[in-house]
């Protein structure tokens, strides 16, 4: 299994450190990716862009699951992240077309998101990327989070 995760740094102390790669026979296999608080999509959609989706291509998943949390929404009163709506969908149609290309069937357990309003609007909109519609469009490289990132996980995976 591999496990990819893009979330606000801090969030949790003491977890989902981009260092935190797993230990023995799963080193590698878990990917952090901490964004800063006040984050807005970007830095989300080149993560998953330039790390998550070489990695998983060079895994070849057989299933891929999504855990959909929206509180990172500029709406959500718990998190501290600025994502809109349309980031949420993009990243579902990269995901998407990521399974697609595997032949691996996608799936999505709701998660987080506490406005209500922004929750709805994000579910509904994933939905719909999965579903087909929207296209996947490429984002340049975060010049500070996607590095770190490579250089962290480019030892285990082509990215």
């Amino acid at each position: 299994m591999l496990f990819a995760s893009i979330h606000q740094t801090g969030i949790y102390p003491g977890t989902g450190l981009l260092t935190d790669t797993g230990s023995g026979p799963g080193e590698g296999y878990t990917i952090n990716l901490p964004v800063y608080t006040g984050s807005q999509g970007d830095p989300w959609l080149s993560l998953l862009e330039w790390v998550i989706m070489p990695a998983a291509l060079d895994f070849r998943p057989q299933l891929v699951l999504i855990s959909a949390g929206f509180d990172a929404h500029r709406l959500d009163p718990v998190g501290g992240c600025m994502l809109e709506t349309a980031d949420f969908a993009q990243m579902a149609c990269h995901v998407r077309d990521l399974a697609a290309s595997l032949g691996a069937p996608v799936g999505a357990v709701l998660e987080g998101g506490y406005d209500l309003g922004a929750l709805a609007d994000c579910v509904v909109a994933t939905l719909k990327a999965l579903s087909g519609a929207g296209q996947t469009e490429s984002i340049a490289p975060d010049p500070i989070l996607t590095s770190r990132a490579a250089a962290q996980f480019g030892r285990y995976w082509r990215l």
